[in-house]
């Protein structure tokens, strides 16, 4: 046979569409914001029990290692945002052609980049 058997064989067969990376990628940020929801919760757990628990979570997020964690889920969070409303105009119709599906992609990869980056310039700057 010499026909590929799967879409898995991406690199050596199929070549590189931005659509089908973004894809992958909403789901991904999907399965971050999932997770990154339960930090989000713990927070507020602790908040309300306060003391120790809250300044021991404070810390933790104050901490490199906390940073890291809400800047990733900060992209996650954008770029699930964006590609979300990509998707309502797809359900409404809208942005089907190949041309239009690339660079409606490329746009919700600039605008998570934007945002993001507006978001911790205020969380730095204010």
């Amino acid at each position: 046979m010499e026909r590929p058997l799967s879409p898995f064989m991406f690199p050596i067969w199929y070549r590189f569409q931005i659509t089908s990376a973004l894809s992958i990628l909403h789901r991904l940020t999907g399965i971050a914001l999932a997770l990154g929801s339960m930090l989000l919760v713990w927070w507020l757990i602790t908040v309300a029990a306060g003391g120790e628990m809250f300044a021991a979570t404070h810390a933790f997020l104050a901490s490199p290692i906390g940073i890291v964690l809400l800047f990733g889920w900060s992209i996650a969070f954008f770029y699930h945002l964006c590609n979300g409303v990509r998707h309502l105009a797809w359900d409404a119709g809208y942005g089907f052609e190949i041309r239009s599906a690339s660079r409606s992609g490329y746009a919700v990869l600039a605008a998570t980049v934007l945002l993001t980056v507006m978001t911790w310039l205020y969380v730095f700057l204010v």
